[in-house]
């Protein structure tokens, strides 16, 4: 196997790692907000929401690792590396976005004091 044929295989495993934790995750929200609305939790919705981007927004961190690692690696040229920046960039403003609803804040912005871990009390 060649140097370039593992790269690829790499980028590709680490692309059905990036699907797998989407889906893992929407189903795992899913479940967790069912039994919540069974059990008339109160927030189900806004935990359902926060549960299910935070599964996107590591999808889409191993989706973008994957598209670096084929590019750079296997196909290092100009128009594969405009392609990957028009990517990332694209996901990137996804995952501020997401970032925004799960968190209330900008990634940037400092935590607030009472609420550790970026999250509000009622998680």
């Amino acid at each position: 196997m060649t140097f370039l044929e593992v790269v690829e295989t790499v980028g590709k495993c680490i692309d059905g790692a990036g699907v797998g934790v989407m889906v893992v995750g929407a189903l795992a929200a899913t479940v967790a907000a069912a039994n919540g609305a069974r059990q008339h939790g109160p927030d189900v919705y806004r935990r359902y929401r926060q549960q299910l981007g935070r599964s996107i927004l590591l999808g889409l961190e191993l989706l973008v690792a994957a598209d670096i690692i084929r590019t750079v690696a296997v196909t290092p040229t100009a128009t594969s590396v405009a392609v990957l920046a028009g990517i990332v960039l694209i996901r990137t403003f996804l995952s501020f976005s997401l970032e925004l609803e799960i968190t209330g804040r900008w990634p940037w912005q400092k935590q607030k004091p009472d609420s550790p871990g970026g999250a509000s009390p009622a998680d």
